[in-house]
């Protein structure tokens, strides 16, 4: 099996240490190419199943997650497991709550937090992180463990 995305797909963030996360919302079709083997799904309600091996974590729409502790252990999930397979990090809309995580997996991977946000935004999507309170759990992710 090949186990990272084509570098030419859309909505992928490539880290600093060159792994790969495709990011998406999940309200526009799934894009054409290969499926994740993994996928971290960033909703307030629990989502549909899949063929793929999934977590999700409770996150409403323009929130926070309702476990931050969980967040955290999905988002190290996702960070560890990109290095060798295919993670995709999703929302509804791919934006606020997919960029907010990708921020913090990029956090974990060597991206100093005040720095974060600008690196999804600049990697991933302008309109990545779109609440203040988003922007100050990224910052506190930095400092928290």
């Amino acid at each position: 099996m090949e186990h990272l995305w084509d570098p030419a797909t859309d909505g992928l963030l490539r880290l600093p240490s060159g792994r790969l996360l495709r990011g998406r919302g999940l309200r526009n079709p799934a894009p054409e190419g290969p499926e994740p083997a993994f996928a971290l799904y960033l909703l307030g309600k629990e989502p549909p199943a899949v063929a793929w091996e999934s977590r999700w974590i409770r996150w409403p729409d323009f929130r926070l997650p309702a476990d931050p502790a969980a967040a955290r252990d999905g988002f190290v999930e996702a960070w560890r497991r990109c290095e060798t397979e295919r993670v995709e990090v999703a929302c509804a809309g791919g934006r606020g709550r997919t960029g907010t995580a990708l921020a913090c997996i990029a956090v974990l991977d060597g991206v100093p937090p005040e720095s974060a946000v600008a690196y999804v935004r600049e990697h991933y999507s302008p309109h990545a992180v779109e609440t203040p309170w988003q922007r100050r759990f990224v910052a506190a992710f930095g400092v928290s463990g």
